[in-house]
């Protein structure tokens, strides 16, 4: 078993209850608009992580990383990027299990044609009335199980 910790739109923000959740999980998943380069340190310092830029991940620490990644965790192939709507594969013909997105700030988990999409929602500062939410997905062979979970003690506006 796997679990494999998904945090996106930090926004230079990384609060210590997500940081409490991620800790414990095999690897950690950001889906972009990371904000600085110390969030990467953070995370890495709890588990490896794979990250892509968003829209707002600027300036020379950010080029380095890339609009998406795959990555294979145990027998599952996810697929991360920013914002969903500029998917650009088919990704059950590409073999792909999980599409973990971000951008919208909006914490969702779909299953369409075989594949499980993910956005984490926004683990950073407040963006209007939405939740500040972090997930996680399970990973047992191919099976593959996803929740968002809202954190607690919204104390950082």
């Amino acid at each position: 078993m796997l679990r494999v910790g998904l945090i996106s739109d930090t926004h230079g923000l990384l609060r210590p209850e997500a940081g409490a959740f991620l800790r414990g999980c095999d690897h950690i998943v950001h889906g972009g608009d990371i904000g600085s380069p110390g969030i990467l340190q953070e995370l890495s310092a709890i588990a490896p992580v794979t990250a892509v830029r968003g829209n707002n991940d600027k300036g020379a620490w950010a080029r380095p990383l890339p609009e998406t990644a795959s990555v294979r965790l145990g027998d599952a192939l996810v697929h991360v990027l920013h914002d969903l709507a500029q998917l650009d594969i088919e990704p059950g013909a590409a073999g792909v299990c999980v599409v973990v997105s971000g951008h919208s700030h909006r914490p969702h988990i779909e299953e369409r044609d075989g594949v499980l999409y993910v956005n984490p929602g926004s683990a950073g500062p407040r963006r209007f009335k939405l939740p500040i939410t972090v997930a996680e997905l399970v990973i047992v062979g191919k099976s593959v199980t996803s929740r968002i979970v809202e954190l607690a003690g919204h104390g950082v506006q």
